[in-house]
């Protein structure tokens, strides 16, 4: 109940919202607290998307933990939305530039596969969100508005239309203000969501009329998914229609948060809890966004870093806004495992602190991984050793015992290692000549390895590194193992060489020291 980890901090909050001697009382009957994220599919899924769903997750199992009361997951897509314009990241432009305005699911998949492009792309993120585990209840907007599942609500937002305009007309351009509704009818016509003028017909009744695309007057219904709610209404309207009681959303959206609140009162209802996180920037520090597709794919994560070092990245300081690029996930691939090694020796009040808690729902794996990912790194971007087969060769000599079949999770990130620094670092790599003072050193540093049995440990020759560098006129240890680095390796950062040489083997690091002395 003291922690300060940020999940049990939010889930704090619902104790409050629910507290039995609070103004609201108790959760009626015991009903499950309902957690919202939501996900316009007018893009594909990127890892924006996953991110607020595993935080989600995160505060709704701190809650679970609390208290041992049920909850629900709703992920929530707004595919009933009108495709404002066409993705940069997609195929067949042509398609959905003839269907601009129309919603998203009424409009063909570009890529040929499902029958509409919200259907493509729900289908993305279902899948993403199945292979991580998540536990959710995927809600169609479309489906609910045409179901009749938010009847009520619409004819609530058609009896409250003053009041809503009252809020929303001071927030907007003078000329925003000539045509704002919060209902978007669909067009009889062109079956695209409009952008016009509204009148309220018969708020019990859900008729509303507008002038259609053509000049025609057109008197309709507002329910059954003949039309939608401008969406700063839309979101106070599924706040109050489906409970939800907790949603966090982009710091990008803190005024918009702040509109759909005071029209969720009106409606009725009361916001939900939930906090603004800092948005993910592309190396070029501009914001990730799926219709520019900039930044990192879900799949590009997944194919160099694994899904916990994901989740790891996720989690730590949400409210800071952090550079989202390839260059990023070694470090989170070997700060999750490190994180993960320490977790079964801390007290119990480190561990609900520590982030592997909340990434495997306190149910943390044991088993210690014999080597980091930046040194497989370096082991697999030397000549010859670019293949994940050849990689276990080394590994199993400097880790007897282990194998692809009784060690999946290691046979995983050799591959990840692989794929990394064929992709990555190998283009890059190009060692130079030593100076004189480190021409000596590294002929001093091979005169002490060929001393050396082939099973001495990376401790011991950590140790003999250290010593050979103290006796040469290096202008600092730093100086030597970057020296270590950029003529043996060919970079200008590395591993810990005692493990290093360990892995490689001594007599295939002293071919690295021959190759760098050769004129």
């Amino acid at each position: 109940m003291t922690s300060k980890a940020w999940p049990y901090e939010e889930a704090r909050k619902l104790l409050k919202r629910w507290a039995p001697d609070g103004p609201f009382g108790a959760k009626p009957n015991g009903e499950a607290i309902v957690f919202e994220t939501g996900y316009g599919p007018s893009g594909l899924p990127h890892i924006g998307t996953f991110n607020e769903v595993l935080r989600t997750t995160m505060v709704r199992r701190a809650y679970e933990e609390l208290t041992g009361s049920p909850t629900r997951l709703i992920a929530f897509s707004d595919d009933m939305d009108g495709l404002r314009k066409v993705p940069d990241n997609v195929p067949n432009a042509e398609l959905l530039t003839a269907n601009l305005g129309k919603p998203l699911t009424r409009i063909p998949d570009p890529f040929g596969t499902h029958e509409s492009f919200a259907a493509h792309n729900n289908a993305r993120l279902r899948s993403f969100l199945d292979r991580f585990g998540f536990d959710y209840e995927f809600v169609s907007s479309t489906e609910a508005y045409a179901s009749g599942q938010f009847d009520e609500a619409i004819r609530q937002v058609l009896r409250q239309w003053d009041a809503i305009l009252a809020v929303m007309l001071p927030t907007l351009r003078e000329e925003r203000r000539l045509t704002y509704s919060p209902v978007l009818p669909i067009s009889p016509s062109t079956g695209r969501v409009l952008q016009v003028p509204v009148t309220v017909v018969d708020a019990e009744a859900g008729t509303i009329a507008f002038t259609d695309e053509d000049g025609t007057p057109i008197t309709q219904s507002a329910l059954g998914g003949l039309a939608k709610l401008q969406w700063k209404v839309d979101w106070a309207m599924r706040w109050v229609a489906l409970g939800v009681d907790y949603e966090m959303a982009g710091k990008d959206l803190i005024d918009s948060t702040i509109q759909s609140g005071k029209i969720a009162r009106i409606l009725g209802g009361r916001p939900p809890e939930g906090f603004n996180y800092e948005m993910f920037l592309d190396e070029k520090g501009e914001k990730i966004s799926k219709s520019k597709g900039n930044g990192l794919t879900l799949d590009q994560w997944l194919s160099y870093g694994s899904e916990e070092s994901l989740a790891f990245f996720a989690y730590r300081e949400p409210r800071k806004a952090k550079s989202l690029h390839i260059g990023v996930i070694p470090r989170a691939v070997d700060e999750y495992l490190q994180f993960r090694g320490n977790y079964a020796g801390q007290p119990v009040e480190q561990q609900i602190g520590n982030p592997v808690h909340h990434i495997h729902g306190g149910k943390v794996p044991t088993e210690p991984l014999p080597l980091t990912y930046g040194l497989l790194l370096n082991l697999a971007s030397l000549p010859g050793v670019g293949d994940k087969a050849t990689a276990w060769k080394f590994v199993q000599r400097y880790a007897p015992g282990t194998s692809p079949d009784t060690d999946p999770e290691l046979d995983h990130l050799i591959g990840l290692a692989v794929n990394y620094a064929r992709d990555y670092v190998a283009p890059t790599l190009a060692r130079r000549p030593p100076t004189e003072i480190e021409r000596a050193a590294l002929i001093d540093l091979d005169a002490e390895l060929a001393n050396l049995a082939p099973d001495t440990t990376g401790d011991d020759i950590q140790n003999i590194v250290f010593a050979v560098g103290k006796r040469h006129e290096f202008e600092s240890l730093r100086h030597w193992f970057q020296a270590l680095y950029e003529t043996l390796l060919g970079s200008s950062q590395g591993p810990r060489m005692g493990s290093f040489i360990a892995l490689y083997g001594v007599e295939n690091s002293r071919h690295l020291i021959a190759e760098a002395l050769a004129p």
